[in-house]
């Protein structure tokens, strides 16, 4: 049988050829720059030739690694689908799905269901942990996440649009009085996610109270235990209108009526690359049409 290189050099020597950049092909791989380049020259020693152009921070392919990328990246891709395949049959698919925990309890589980009877081979592997986009490739297939928009080097779809509530207990008052001026946040303390912690400047302003500073803020990493503070009657929750009707908790509700566009939404974001994977692409489509409906 005739010698082949590593496939781990043609696979780094198709992903530069693609992306155009060994610092985005060494993310899609999920490696390092230094090590993606070492296959490189890896592939290249075995081959006899180079099949790049070095220039000063950058590659360029010349004409022998035009040809061999003509040559083998049918192949690659047929040989992932060929894995992928197998692997599905009598078996499971897999999904390593990044997500922030208020989005999965309250939009994401009370679905499983409809994505079990739809697809009841994808299995999802779930990771609430932060820098969900940062991790991509590296323990995550594909994460949903709250941004003001997401980076052009990645697939992004926008799941939803919505407003920013000012949320808080049914009890809470100032001085007595229940909370029906915006003014009296001067007196209570207002909640904002570390991940919007833009959306009382927004409210605020559509309020037009720009000079209105509330008594405190507090940062939160968790949107559950912003609610779970607000309906404690410790202060205001600002945060999206989705949030609370999917709480459903009788003690909340929506002071101020102040009509304003987030900044954020949800997304769905992953590489290019993975979304030509079975399981993103069975989990992409399926959420989209859900949360369109």
């Amino acid at each position: 049988m005739r010698r082949l290189p590593s496939l781990s050099g043609v696979e780094a020597f198709v992903a530069v050829a693609r992306t155009g950049s060994v610092k985005a092909a060494a993310e899609e791989l999920s490696l390092s720059s230094p090590a993606l380049s070492r296959r490189l020259q890896s592939l290249e020693r075995f081959i006899g030739k180079p099949l790049f152009e070095r220039r000063h921070h950058a590659l360029a392919m010349n004409a022998d690694g035009d040809r061999l990328l003509a040559l083998v990246a049918p192949a690659i891709d047929q040989l992932s689908d060929a894995i992928e395949t197998i692997a599905g049959i009598g078996g499971i698919m897999r999904l390593r799905l990044g997500v922030l925990p208020l989005f999965a309890s309250q939009q994401l589980m009370p679905r499983l269901p409809e994505l079990r009877a739809a697809h009841p081979s994808l299995h999802l592997d779930i990771d609430t942990g932060g820098h969900a986009t940062a991790r991509l490739g590296d323990g995550i297939d594909a994460a949903i996440v709250l941004a003001r928009e997401i980076e052009p080097a990645l697939y992004a779809k926008r799941l939803d649009r919505n407003e920013v509530f000012a949320i808080a207990s049914n009890d809470l008052s100032v001085d007595g009085a229940p909370l029906t001026d915006p003014g009296q946040l001067t007196g209570v303390t207002v909640f904002l996610h570390r991940d919007m912690p833009d959306t009382y400047e927004e409210w605020r302003k559509a309020a037009g109270l720009k000079t209105i500073e509330p008594a405190a803020i507090d940062l939160f990493d968790s949107g559950q235990l912003m609610l779970d503070a607000a309906a404690q009657g410790l202060g205001v929750a600002f945060m999206h209108g989705s949030h609370l009707s999917s709480a459903q908790d009788p003690r909340l509700t929506r002071v101020f009526d102040v009509e304003v566009e987030s900044p954020y939404s949800y997304w769905f974001v992953c590489r290019p690359r993975a979304l030509e994977t079975r399981p993103v692409k069975l989990f992409h489509d399926w959420l989209v049409g859900a949360m369109a409906a």
